[in-house]
């Protein structure tokens, strides 16, 4: 039932043909990352890396690589987790169908964690230097901990039941951190640590503790996902876990004012967070595709470092969707998708993209139930609707949501992204279907806004009878602006087009409206997207949409031909245009080391286990 540890996962994947090892030295310096992109876009399997340079542990990553290996991972409590989630969102269904009652509580049992006196986490000591130092991407700031399980207390409330575990960026190494002393945290905003650190500075300024924190990497599977999952707060994660895990989470009971600590983790770095002041953290190339620049993050005092027999360090690599963490989001949708009804009454389902990086880009499908006598034709309760999505944890750092109602197609899904955006764009009236919210909070990964954590959103609604057709070619009379070029169609009713740098002409997009009318040929085609290279966005749906929704902020990028302010409502007769033009405040993109590279390029070609993945 379950994986208790790393190892015992480890061993049964490679007993079942899911995971090979690699002998060769691999740097973690580069390296390991670029083979573990190369094996994850193949298809490959998770991969043991026996031997890695400088370092005494071995490593691991691609575990969740693949939704097949993920189901077999949890093949024993998958089903019965996803059970007790219908019931909580459902509780009808235990008179309808009362076997899931026993099904339902036995998972419950299994939720609660347990003290425990001892565990094979304690066995060792060693020193963050001796970790592997892994750098996923040539410009990041240095070594980070890339599956961290970062656990915490309430300050006002210790014990299990009130901890928060979480991935949380951890930098081992770099900047101005002391080497062995200090780890580097970055969260974001809205995420549960944040509740935790800031009760600990109010008790710290009358006098109290620090907040102690504990980073667990290693342990049972299902740690690592119940770290990623939504859950609503003041519910602990380790409850999830032990559901997925088949089994009560053992920590270890430390003492007053000490975080318990996970008896299966292979590492635990243990430290308390400096209370006075912040140091710089970061780049790190991160999951909208572009390097998350230096700034001032919390530093942890480092006091113990733990290991347990026989550690293995897991990593994965984060970067431009899709990676393996996408897996996680298929996983979350799985489990959670038949609670958001429940949430948001009258939401059929959320698809946070993840070609688009997560966080800039949700589509979703509501429904439109209040006037029964007389058929909508425009967005009513759907706007409602998408208030309410916007006020629900991490779904409020969205910066674009499309809504459509399902009383127009309830067929349509929100996972079929073509399709959402052909039923949206014959539907959608630019006049009234925008609807703007500036100044507010957007991810703190994303740079497209005024500053850091601060940006724009904007709903889009439609919802009724279609109002157009959508071209599928370009109009044979159609003529561009001088400076743009190269239309290309992105899918039906989308057109790419290249124009001049922003660097050369930061106001071509506005100058590209005033070019046309609303009765112009261009403007049978609803969305309009201005980029740097028309032939890589409309290459495939992935690639515009990560240019389209990652590289434009909707306050600033979104313009209109025909646009017009009404009651201080904004909208446009005819196409709306994205200015998704690379601008000079971006971070960079992620791009690999040429040298590694070629590296890679030569150990695939000496052949060995990993040759037809590479």
């Amino acid at each position: 039932m379950g994986y208790r540890n790393l190892q015992h996962c480890v061993a049964d994947l490679e007993q079942t043909g899911r995971l090979v090892r690699v002998s060769e030295a691999i740097d973690a310096r580069l390296e390991a990352a670029e083979i573990q992109r190369r094996v994850f876009a193949s298809g490959g399997p998770a991969v043991l890396f026996q031997s890695v340079k400088n370092c005494r542990f071995p490593m691991v990553s691609n575990l969740f690589g693949s939704m097949e290996r993920v189901r077999y991972i949890f093949r024993d409590t998958l089903a019965a987790v996803r059970s007790a989630v219908e019931v909580k969102a459902d509780p009808s269904l235990l008179v309808r169908r009362p076997w899931r009652l026993f099904s339902a509580a036995r998972t419950g049992l299994r939720m609660s964690p347990r003290y425990c006196r001892r565990g094979p986490i304690l066995k060792h000591e060693t020193k963050v230097s001796e970790l592997p130092q892994l750098v996923s991407w040539p410009e990041d700031g240095g070594p980070f901990v890339t599956l961290p399980l970062v656990y915490t207390e309430h300050p006002d409330r210790p014990g299990l039941a009130s901890s928060n575990l979480g991935m949380y960026r951890v930098q081992l190494a770099g900047n101005d951190y002391v080497t062995d002393e200090d780890v580097g945290f970055h969260y974001q905003i809205h995420r549960g640590i944040g509740v935790h650190h800031a009760a600990a500075m109010e008790r710290y300024r009358a006098g109290g503790e620090p907040l102690r924190v504990n980073v667990f990497v290693g342990g049972a599977p299902a740690m690592s996902v119940a770290a990623v999952m939504p859950l609503p707060e003041g519910l602990s994660e380790l409850r999830f876990a032990g559901a997925l895990a088949g089994h009560r989470i053992p920590m270890i009971r430390r003492g007053p004012g000490h975080p318990a600590i996970y008896a299966e983790a292979d590492f635990c770095i243990s430290g308390v967070l400096d209370m006075e002041r912040l140091k710089p953290e970061g780049p790190f190339g991160d999951h909208l595709g572009y390097y998350s620049l230096k700034h001032d993050f919390p530093v942890m005092k480092v006091e113990k470092v733990w290991r347990r027999p026989g550690a293995i360090w897991p990593f994965t690599v984060v970067g431009r969707p899709p990676q393996e963490d996408t897996h996680f989001g298929k996983l979350i949708h799985e489990l959670t998708g038949p609670v958001i009804p429940t949430v948001v009454p009258g939401v059929k389902e959320v698809n946070a993209v993840d070609a688009a990086g997560v966080h800039p880009l949700l589509l979703a499908i509501g429904s439109e139930r209040y006037r029964p006598y007389a058929p909508v034709d425009r967005p009513a309760e759907i706007l409602t609707q998408a208030n309410a999505i916007l006020g629900q944890g991490q779904l409020s750092l969205a910066k674009y949501l499309w809504i459509v109602a399902a009383n127009d197609d309830p067929d349509l899904k929100a996972s079929d992204i073509t399709g959402f955006f052909r039923h949206a764009l014959r539907r959608v009236d630019w006049r009234r279907d925008l609807h703007f919210q500036t100044c507010t909070t957007i991810d703190t990964l994303d740079y497209t806004g005024s500053s850091l954590n601060e940006g724009s959103k904007v709903v889009i609604a439609a919802a009724g009878s279609p109002k157009r057709e959508l071209p599928r070619e370009l109009p044979t009379e159609l003529r561009l602006p001088e400076g743009f070029d190269d239309p290309r169609i992105v899918l039906p009713g989308a057109v790419a087009i290249g124009g001049p740098s922003y660097e050369r002409e930061p106001a071509a997009a506005a100058r590209f409206c005033e070019g046309f009318a609303a009765s112009d040929a261009i403007c049978a085609f609803p969305l309009i997207l201005l980029c740097d290279d028309a032939e890589f966005t409309a290459r495939c749906e992935n690639n515009w949409l990560w240019i389209a929704f990652t590289r434009s902020s909707p306050a600033k990028d979104l313009y209109g031909i025909g646009a017009f302010i009404r009651e201080k409502h904004w909208g446009c007769e005819g196409s709306l245009v994205i200015d998704a033009r690379y601008k000079p405040n971006y971070a960079p993109p992620l791009v690999e080391d040429p040298e590694v590279t070629k590296k890679i390029d030569a150990l695939a070609a000496r052949g060995g286990p990993l040759a037809r993945w590479l």
